[in-house]
């Protein structure tokens, strides 16, 4: 008499582990060669900022308001945090763009003043104004939902352009290029 034959469902089963890591591993490299769209559509550009009006975060700097944006002139308006390590890392780029002429105006977000002075003397302070938001509701207001995030704003207080996450090198000449084409009218 011959053995009995192992019962033919259960040997799938032994390839089950292998064929589950095949289809992983598939994924994985879809993922590698052909990365997903990382850039996210702001709500908020092409609309004006909302009303407005933040204290000094800083003793060297005036307070922050919505018309401090009416006024013409095209204006870079930088989220930030003292305790933002990605918001050091802007800190050249910041200035950099700064140097090449544009007003920059920034919003400290949760932050304490003192906090503020001491990461303004260490990394520099590109900023015109420094308007202190305790509660994050300019930053929601605006559609930020972190730190760092740039925006581009044109002289009527219209949001043009929004950056997020630090600016690095890389990103400088195209933050111009939006600043270039917030000036140019409509």
């Amino acid at each position: 008499m011959s053995a009995p034959d192992k019962k033919p469902g259960k040997r799938w089963a032994i390839w089950l582990p292998l064929v589950l890591f095949g289809g992983f591993f598939v994924l994985v490299m879809n993922g590698l060669v052909r990365p997903a769209d990382r850039d996210i559509e702001s709500a908020m550009v092409g609309k004006t900022l909302p009303e407005f009006t933040l204290a000094a975060g800083s003793q060297e700097r005036p307070g922050l308001a919505t018309d401090d944006f009416r006024k013409g002139d095209v204006r870079l308006l930088n989220i930030f945090a003292s305790w933002c390590v990605p918001c050091a890392a802007e800190a050249p780029q910041l200035d950099q763009i700064a140097r090449a002429g544009v007003p920059i105006d920034g919003v400290a977000i949760r932050d304490r003043e003192q906090d503020i002075a001491r990461f303004l003397a260490r990394y520099g302070n590109p900023f015109a104004t420094i308007g202190k938001d305790d509660i994050s509701e300019v930053q929601l207001g605006i559609g930020s939902s972190g730190v760092p995030e740039t925006f581009v704003i044109d002289g009527t207080g219209t949001i043009r352009y929004q950056h997020i996450g630090p600016i690095m090198e890389r990103d400088v000449q195209t933050i111009l290029a939006e600043v270039k084409k917030a000036e140019a009218p409509l």
